[in-house]
């Protein structure tokens, strides 16, 4: 269900029940994109069984959904079409088109191609764990998070929500997990990027490879920094966590196949899926809490 996390500390009051929840989401249900709409945004229920609830509350955390339904323009046919207009206007009036005409006429061809164009929707699931104020956002991107975040604060008014953090760099973990030296519980993954210091936007990738060969840690130990790495942790989850901790390639350990979650309905599957992921993703920012802590 969720495959990257951006994770977010919240400071303002919350729904008391799942339904004072989903009654604050349905003002902002999605509607499908019009003829000439280019794009629509609106939150939908998380469980297709339960086609009246826009929120699902299961094991003390809140489950919602958010559609992003946007018409696909291909920029080479709006070129093409263009290129043809600028053509017969030039004969037309004896003269090129001047840039605002240029405009125009790009205005003109992507009115007339829009009702045309493919649909292409993208949903964003989020959770809210109230007993840790913990908000997650199930994306690398920052833009679609706080597209995700603004919706939420238009549905309940206000949402004072902030990156998670902690009292150290979350770089430091990294750096000892990498060269070995990290807490028990955090062991060093598969998969790696470094960036030059002294050269931004300067890196390197590692991918399935084995990181505690010397070849490569000898990159960190002359000076490139840890940007991104692939940790497990307590045998229960993995992931790629960089400095901002944002968590990019979220996966469950230790279920072997669906047969270990449920299959009594659609619904009660998703319910113990969520309710494993939720529960494996607050026992790891516990323990990037005490890891990170000070002292």
């Amino acid at each position: 269900m969720f495959r990257n996390l951006r994770l977010y500390k919240l400071s303002s009051e919350w729904p008391g029940s799942e339904q004072d929840l989903s009654d604050a989401l349905v003002d902002g249900e999605f509607t499908p994109c019009g003829s000439l709409s280019e794009r629509s945004l609106g939150w939908e229920p998380p469980a297709t069984e339960l086609p009246e609830m826009f929120a699902r509350r299961v094991a003390g955390a809140d489950l919602m959904q958010l559609r992003h339904q946007q018409r696909l323009l291909p920029a080479a046919a709006v070129k093409e079409a263009l290129e043809e207009r600028l053509k017969e206007f030039a004969e037309r009036m004896g003269q090129p088109a001047t840039a605002r005409e240029k405009r125009e006429l790009k205005e003109e061809i992507e009115t007339k191609l829009l009702p045309q164009a493919l649909l292409k929707s993208n949903r964003i699931h989020g959770f809210y764990i109230e007993a840790d104020n913990l908000l997650g956002v199930d994306t690398a991107s920052d833009t679609e998070a706080e597209r995700f975040l603004d919706q939420l604060r238009a549905a309940l008014g206000s949402v004072a929500a902030v990156p998670l953090v902690f009292s150290r760099p979350t770089g430091e973990l990294l750096h000892s997990i990498f060269l070995g030296t990290g807490p028990e519980d955090f062991r060093i993954g598969r998969e790696c990027r470094m960036q030059d210091p002294d050269t931004p936007g300067s890196n390197v990738s590692w991918l399935q490879m084995d990181l505690a060969d010397p070849s490569v840690r000898k990159h960190v130990r002359e000076g490139l920094n840890i940007e991104r790495l692939g940790i497990e942790f307590d045998t229960s989850i993995s992931c790629t966590l960089d400095n901002n901790n944002v968590l990019r390639k979220l996966k469950l350990l230790g279920l072997d196949s669906e047969d270990d979650i449920p299959e009594e309905s659609a619904l009660a599957k998703q319910d113990a899926d969520f309710a494993l992921t939720v529960g494996a993703v607050r026992r790891l920012v516990a323990g990037l809490k005490k890891a990170l802590s000070t002292g």
